[in-house]
């Protein structure tokens, strides 16, 4: 693969680097996305499943929807994509903002990890806010907190709630001090995520897009490379090898 020559230089003088990625990374692993022909939403309501108050309607009918998204999950592996972003800090300050909630990235072995829509693999108390691995929950019905009896839901971000502040602010703030941003698997125009990769171009960062096919993002990207991030990034860190 010949890549942009000024992509390569630009990489090559680079010390801090930020992947924001999307659906499409995942999608690579065999998760489904939630939109597009064979999305998840195109099966299911959303407002019935992804939000609070439905929780609260009939938790158990919300738990055993992310129980089995989960067990499509835990089937899945990271791919030779995620492979390739924990492969990365050998060369440089590596920071992911991730929208997925899958925990590929972390099982993949990338140690700096912000999750913009929180992790499947995490529940907490709605009470008193006890956090439980998904190891102590496996069954179909909604579990309550041990310590206050409290119902235990994902830890994921559902519609109409707000994005965790610390995990943006800390994805927003990397993206702003990075020397390249690449763009994975995400369009990057859903707001207020979108706003880390446009902050880190407004902030100078080189901003490089990767994805199947162009998308919305593709007129403000300084380079875009269409096709699957787990043929392409494993490729880019090829080069990064032969120059460092």
């Amino acid at each position: 693969m010949d890549f942009k020559q000024e992509f390569i230089k630009k990489l090559r003088e680079s010390k801090k680097i930020v992947f924001f990625t999307g659906a499409g990374i995942s999608a690579e692993s065999g998760i489904p996305t939630f939109r597009g022909k064979d999305g998840i939403w195109n099966k299911m309501n959303p407002e019935e499943l992804a939000n609070f108050d439905s929780f609260l309607r009939n938790p158990n009918l919300v738990w055993e929807w992310y129980q089995h998204r989960r067990n499509i999950i835990h089937n899945c592996q990271p791919n030779a994509g995620h492979f390739a972003i924990a492969k990365f800090e050998k060369y440089f300050d590596v920071t992911v903002v991730t929208q997925n909630i899958d925990n590929l990235h972390k099982r993949a072995g990338s140690t700096k990890i912000f999750e913009l829509h929180g992790n499947i693999e995490r529940n907490f108390c709605i009470e008193c806010h006890t956090f439980y691995s998904i190891k102590d929950e496996d069954g179909n019905n909604v579990p309550t907190c041990k310590k206050c009896g409290g119902l235990v839901r994902p830890d994921v971000v559902w519609f109409g709630e707000m994005l965790p502040q610390d995990q943006f602010t800390g994805g927003e703030t990397a993206a702003e001090w990075s020397d390249i941003c690449f763009v994975v698997g995400t369009s990057a125009v859903v707001y207020p995520a979108a706003y880390i990769p446009m902050g880190a171009k407004r902030a100078g960062a080189y901003l490089v897009e990767i994805n199947i096919e162009p998308t919305e993002l593709s007129g403000y990207a300084d380079y875009s490379l269409f096709g699957k991030s787990g043929e392409i990034l494993p490729k880019i860190l090829e080069e990064v090898g032969k120059g460092l």
